[in-house]
């Protein structure tokens, strides 16, 4: 799914914009649209565990069997098909592994030694840079519908304007970029295939939101396709069982996720590395 532009003429984040201005009205936008319009949020952070022991017992089993289970409309296995052989072995090879990833805070890296390797990435302008955000992170009041792919990131709408999503969204550079919020697994899966065969010759790079638990899930089908890029970890009412999963990826989520200030600092941190590649 490529990036939608904003439907409004508007746009903070241009090329004879410098960044810090464009983030400086993309605030007060945002603070004047909380004044007038508030949209809900969570009033103190939950302490929650990111996976309860009973959930990470045979989680790597349990990922597979999700996946091939909950594959309804076959959209992980068409992609599959395509490169058995390459899939089964990079697949094998990968649960093999103790853990899928390297963590740096926040940040789960898959096929990168440290967060530095991934600002490096990033800066390719040639890359294609897909950016996903679970669904659970957009407010209840989105005007996109929350378990939707859809985010119409309207710098003019009072909740686009106080979304963090609506924010990265606008200063996401539109160049060899795809960007989407995800309601299932299999949705940034089917997304990630469909984007391959689309772009065979282009090095491919990820940043996606999810909760600890799904980034530790699916970090080996990650690896499966042997994509470089972070996962970044969701704070608050996030899904830490399998039955709290399992509800979610059928739209059901009556709590809000979100990411710490730190952590959406260097979300925007690195799309300025991004944005100054694109346009210098």
């Amino acid at each position: 799914m490529e990036q939608k532009t904003s439907s409004t003429p508007l746009r903070m984040w241009r090329e004879e914009r410098s960044w810090h201005d464009a983030e400086t009205e993309w605030d007060n936008g945002a603070a004047r649209a909380a004044e007038s319009s508030p949209i809900q949020s969570l009033k103190h952070l939950p302490k929650m565990v990111g996976i309860t022991p009973d959930t990470a017992k045979n989680l790597k089993w349990k990922s597979l069997k999700w996946m091939i289970a909950k594959d309804h409309q076959r959209k992980i296995l068409k992609g599959f098909l395509k490169h058995p052989l390459k899939y089964t072995w990079q697949l094998l090879k990968s649960s093999f592994k103790k853990k899928p990833f390297k963590r740096q805070g926040d940040f789960f890296l898959y096929g990168l030694n440290d967060l530095a390797e991934f600002e490096s990435l990033i800066q390719d302008e040639k890359a294609l840079l897909i950016v996903g955000f679970s669904y659970c992170h957009k407010p209840f009041e989105c005007p996109s519908g929350r378990f939707s792919p859809d985010c119409i990131h309207d710098p003019l709408n009072n909740v686009c304007r106080q979304c963090f999503i609506g924010k990265a969204m606008n200063a996401l550079p539109q160049k060899n970029s795809s960007s989407m919020c995800i309601p299932t697994i299999h949705d940034i899966g089917a997304e990630i295939f469909r984007l391959i065969d689309l772009h065979p010759t282009k090095m491919l790079i990820f940043m996606i939101t999810a909760c600890e638990m799904t980034l530790e899930m699916f970090g080996d089908w990650g690896n499966m396709v042997a994509l470089k890029g972070i996962g970044i970890r969701l704070d608050g009412r996030i899904c830490n069982t399998m039955r709290a999963f399992e509800l979610s990826e059928l739209g059901t989520k009556p709590g809000l996720t979100t990411l710490l200030p730190p952590t959406q600092s260097k979300i925007l941190e690195l799309l300025h590395l991004r944005y100054s590649s694109i346009n210098q």
